[in-house]
């Protein structure tokens, strides 16, 4: 299992999830995935803490799982009661709670990666899976690893560990007990083809790449270094993120001048209303027939939520606009 070590080292290095020799807080539940995820990250030389949180979903068995988290992997255990949420949410819950920990490790596995795809190839038509890196600092290091192997991995280093039984009866359950079996009998190469889908999708970031993927509606991704893809049913456009007023700034063919603190500049959202009316900027620009086809463009000076001018359009007394 030497090779098993060394493989989630490559990956952890290249997509930089844990400084070398750094702290990282594993989300264990008793099971192979997280105890593998555990002993392993332990082994390469990180500085592991375990974290298990309990949603006392399944009454003794819970504490159970809870009581063996604590005693043999040494784990801390956080209570958050979990009835009547759904998987998502409940996932959502142990991020929150576990939040103080700068880096957290999950034991989610290629096979997870490859019951995620297939979810969200069914429920949103987008080849997705589960990244690297979450967002909010939630780091995924056993991704190149099959739940095979974590089991195996176990019972050579006598490593004990809980079996799930509620799994049987969510989404992931279905597509693993009952999907994939099929699957399989059509190919018995599925699970691997469907994790190439993933690899082999155009080399988009990942968020663009679900934006052009989903169903018809309104969204809106932060591809990084302040520019943002957004999408209004069929029509798709890049903007810069909010900028600072501070003197001034120049957006497209705009040049915006202000001495007040704290205003920004940024590109039109649906939704977004005047300072202190109920006046949509949809209807502003309606009324001023600035054609649909530049209103992304339009630059708005925002404080916080509230729009307080439209250049050319809607003044403020202390907000200079001219335009080339």
């Amino acid at each position: 299992m030497e090779e098993l070590r060394e493989r989630v080292e490559r990956f952890v290095c290249e997509h930089e999830l844990i400084a070398p020799g750094g702290e990282v807080a594993c989300l264990v539940s008793g099971g192979a995935d997280s105890t593998c995820l555990w002993h392993v990250l332990r082994a390469l030389g990180y500085r592991v803490a375990a974290v298990h949180v309990n949603h006392e979903l399944r009454g003794a068995d819970s504490d159970a799982d809870a009581r063996f988290c604590a005693e043999t992997l040494g784990a801390e255990v956080v209570e958050a009661e979990g009835a009547g949420l759904s998987e998502a949410d409940l996932r959502a819950l142990r991020y929150q709670v576990t939040n103080r920990h700068t880096v957290r490790a999950t034991g989610h596995t290629a096979s997870d990666q490859v019951e995620t795809i297939l979810y969200r190839l069914v429920s949103r038509g987008a080849p997705t899976g589960i990244a690297p890196r979450n967002d909010d600092g939630v780091v995924h290091p056993l991704l190149p690893v099959w739940r095979e192997e974590t089991a195996a991995y176990c019972r050579e280093h006598d490593l004990a560990f809980r079996s799930d039984a509620s799994n049987a009866g969510t989404k992931r359950g279905l597509i693993r007990d009952e999907i994939l079996p099929l699957l399989r009998r059509l190919h018995p190469a599925a699970d691997e083809n469907l994790l190439r889908a993933l690899d082999q999708r155009d080399t988009l970031p990942p968020a663009l790449a679900e934006l052009l993927a989903a169903p018809v509606g309104s969204k809106r991704v932060d591809l990084g270094g302040g520019l943002q893809a957004v999408r209004e049913h069929e029509r798709l456009w890049l903007e810069h993120g909010p900028v600072a007023l501070a003197g001034e700034v120049r957006w497209g063919k705009w040049l915006i001048r202000s001495d007040l603190q704290g205003l920004r500049v940024r590109g039109w959202r649906p939704g977004d209303r005047l300072a202190g009316r109920r006046r949509k900027i949809q209807d502003v620009f309606v009324d001023a027939k600035v054609p649909r086809s530049e209103r992304e463009a339009w630059p708005l000076v925002v404080r916080g939520d509230e729009v307080v001018a439209v250049p050319g359009i809607v003044e403020h007394p202390e907000v200079r606009a001219v335009r080339d």
